[in-house]
């Protein structure tokens, strides 16, 4: 699938604008794309994505363990929190890697895993996030790029958990695995041919 190019933004305000001019350019965005452990593998791959930690957002339940968040009952999704060098690489083009390296009209489903905790969102964590990712949203939709409409959840991001540690860096450590050969890899060799100039 290739996308249109399409230009999102968004309004931000001075004082926060100013802020981000003094910063080095570190920010933060958290998505939910099914399981962790394929979001995990895409992004650490991504040039100025500096961090990529798996973990659990917008559930109600505090210190959530992953066989919590497995039994759909806390409300939790697996995300991944990305820090990432914003004079590098751009909130548009992370927001165009997580819509094309998952399906985001399946609710609560990625192929066979299915449940909340599986869930297509992005965990915004300003407004410009919020504006960008809203107006992604609605192009993609009037576009129908996607067969059907995309339910993806653009949410105020809230605490993050991290998962258990070997949750962390799970493709890299654990590659030869059942699940990483016929779920992770596939999605990496798509993603590695067709986002060559993102790449680390």
């Amino acid at each position: 699938m290739t996308f249109l190019v399409l230009s999102c933004t968004g309004k931000v305000n001075s004082k926060q604008k100013l802020k981000e001019d003094m910063s080095i350019g570190t920010d933060t965005i958290t998505f939910g794309a099914g399981c962790f452990w394929c979001v995990e593998a895409v992004f650490q791959q991504v040039k100025g994505v500096t961090k990529v930690t798996s973990g659990y957002m917008g559930g109600k339940l505090k210190n959530p363990t992953y066989r919590e968040v497995c039994s759909g009952l806390t409300g939790h999704a697996e995300v991944c929190q990305l820090v990432f060098d914003s004079k590098v690489v751009s909130v548009d083009k992370l927001l165009e890697i997580f819509w094309q390296t998952h399906d985001p009209t399946t609710l609560n489903r990625q192929g066979h895993d299915i449940g909340t905790q599986y869930r297509s969102a992005v965990f915004f964590h300003n407004e410009e996030q919020k504006a960008k990712a809203t107006s992604w949203k609605k192009q993609l939709n009037d576009k129908k790029v996607f067969p059907n409409p995309i339910v993806t959840e653009i949410t105020q991001a809230s605490t993050f958990y991290p998962a258990e540690d070997y949750h962390q860096n799970y493709f890299q450590e654990n590659g030869e695995e059942p699940y990483c050969q016929v779920v992770i890899k596939p999605k990496m060799d798509k993603f590695l041919k067709e986002f060559k100039s993102v790449l680390k």
